[in-house]
């Protein structure tokens, strides 16, 4: 912990899994992202063990991510956003709604993705931090003031 957050900036990855599952809810996180992080909050995971955007949704923290449309901002390989907004070098603030099959995110107070899908129903959810741009070990994640709400 650094000034009251939670921070990982060296190794090749992994993953912060609630035990807890959850359905409907809303996420609000501070985080602070390099501007080579590559990180993200994935939601309603399927499969805790093996966590990934194949089995959960991935709602991403990556400035510098080869395809920028599932950049900072989107749920990777579900909803896109363009422009892609940039969290490097500055707190953060993300919002995730999910309730039902409506998912939602907003970034720094403007929302970046509004979406129906129903392939997850529910799951943990987890913070990750992983590998940057062409497997560069990326820059460091910290997280601060997460909050849960159950709808």
């Amino acid at each position: 912990a650094e000034d009251g957050a939670i921070v990982a900036d060296k190794g090749a990855g992994g993953y912060l899994v609630t035990k807890k599952s959850y359905k409907d809810f809303q996420i609000r996180a501070e985080f602070w992202a390099d501007h080579t992080t590559n990180s993200g909050i994935f939601i309603r995971a399927a499969n805790p063990a093996k966590i990934e955007a194949v089995t959960s949704y991935e709602v991403n923290i990556f400035d510098q991510r080869p395809d920028p449309s599932y950049g900072t901002g989107a749920i990777v390989d579900v909803a896109k956003v363009v422009p892609m907004p940039k969290a490097g070098g500055k707190w953060n603030v993300y919002e995730v709604t999910a309730r039902g099959s409506q998912l939602t995110v907003v970034f720094n107070g403007v929302q970046t993705v509004n979406v129906q899908d129903s392939k997850f129903a529910q799951g943990p959810f987890a913070l990750q931090y992983a590998l940057g741009a062409n497997g560069i070990p990326g820059g460091a994640i910290k997280w601060r003031k997460l909050q849960v709400r159950e709808l």
